[in-house]
């Protein structure tokens, strides 16, 4: 497991099958999936461990991680299957902890209490 940025947190997991595109999907002030073709689409990634594959689309996108941080609108932890310069951009400008791994996106289900703590030797379990 790779750990990109450092950090803990605890929350319910927000899980993806498809790419998140950060600047064309997600509503900056509110968290809230906006891309009507996305699955998660009317769904808000604040207070979430958001999982998916990886970031799609411009790296513009990590000013919009970014703000979402800022309007605490962000998910608490993010871990994606594949890093992106996007989401690891974005990720360490708003200091949200992220971890890329296969596995560790593989063990999250969606709605199930996990733990992200990358002080650990397995940063990533179901709490």
């Amino acid at each position: 497991m790779r750990v990109l940025v450092a950090g803990s947190a605890r929350g319910v997991v927000l899980k993806s099958a498809s790419p998140i595109n950060f600047l064309g999907a997600v509503d900056r002030s509110t968290g809230v999936i906006t891309d009507g073709s996305h699955e998660l689409h009317g769904r808000s990634v604040r207070g979430t461990i958001l999982a998916f594959p990886s970031g799609a689309g411009s790296s513009v996108g990590a000013y919009t991680i970014y703000s979402l941080k800022a309007e605490g609108a962000a998910p608490l932890a993010m871990v994606c299957a594949r890093a992106d310069g996007t989401v690891a951009s974005g990720c360490a400008a708003a200091g949200i902890p992220l971890v890329a791994s296969e596995e560790a996106y593989d063990i999250l289900v969606g709605g199930a209490e996990a733990v992200v703590d990358t002080s650990l030797d397995v940063p990533v379990s179901r709490a």
